[in-house]
């Protein structure tokens, strides 16, 4: 059966997370690591993808800045959104080639979107697709965003599931580029809701629903790592090879992971 490795980072700054996925990806590329999901919360940013338009960034530069929202261009599909707390991103660094069964671009993200459709049904969140539109939707409301971009048949970016977030960052923006349609959490269309045997709404938990639809769905073994240097620990092509040098912002985030409990690590 495949392997999937999953890292949760924490909170991570969006620059030092899009880096350690470029360095991820070309290790991929040459076979030196496993397919790998990074599961990560961002402080507030908007991201534009390939095919954005600046007209969908509502709020002024001057007023972002001082709500310390950055911006970043960046080379996934689709338009513009916002990552934050309260949110589970996840960056899955997949070889699409070596998947069983062959899976292709679009049914990779159709794949995505079932997973995070079935993690919500773990909550009793109904989640659907929608024609025409990427993304995890309830009835009225989006409440998952997925854009990925693929070089070489590796995928990187992936998707972004609304769990405790403040929805008010949305109003900076037109999700997705799509106007008429609300954003919205499990937070909030659990609403309060207390059903038998339900565990607390927390990241953790979501986290752990969301990775078992996935081994589901992809057919694939979750093994969790417990550290960045784990992970990049047997990234050496041969045991002649000079050790992974990683850059100084990855190493400086590696250290304060294996020094700091989760909830206490974040970067501004």
């Amino acid at each position: 059966m495949p392997l999937l490795q999953v890292l949760d980072l924490g909170t991570v700054d969006y620059g030092t997370a899009l880096k350690l996925q470029e360095t991820l990806v070309e290790l991929r590329k040459r076979g030196r690591i496993a397919d790998t999901l990074l599961l990560l919360e961002h402080p507030p940013v908007i991201t534009l993808g390939r095919n954005a338009k600046a007209a969908n960034i509502v709020a002024r530069p001057e007023f972002l800045a001082e709500r310390g929202v950055e911006v970043f261009d960046i080379n996934r599909g689709g338009d513009v959104t916002f990552h934050g707390p309260g949110q589970l991103v996840g960056y899955p660094i997949v070889d699409l080639r070596e998947l069983t069964p062959k899976t292709g671009a679009v049914q990779f993200v159709r794949n995505m979107e079932e997973a995070l459709i079935r993690a919500c049904a773990d909550w009793d969140i109904g989640a659907e697709r929608v024609a025409g539109l990427t993304g995890v939707w309830t009835p009225e409301r989006k409440i998952a965003a997925i854009g990925v971009h693929i070089s070489r048949g590796v995928t990187s970016h992936g998707f972004a599931l609304n769990v405790t977030t403040d929805l008010e960052f949305f109003k900076l923006i037109v999700p997705c580029g799509i106007t008429g349609r609300e954003v919205t959490s499990m937070e909030l269309e659990l609403g309060g809701r207390v059903t038998p045997g339900a565990r607390k709404l927390e990241m953790e938990a979501v986290m752990q629903s969301l990775t078992r639809q996935w081994g589901y769905v992809f057919g694939t073994q979750i093994l969790w790592l417990e550290s960045l240097q784990s992970l990049l620990a047997g990234a050496s092509e041969s045991e002649q090879d000079v050790p992974l040098q990683e850059p100084e912002d990855l190493k400086k985030m590696r250290q304060e992971l294996e020094i700091a409990p989760r909830d206490d690590v974040s970067w501004g």
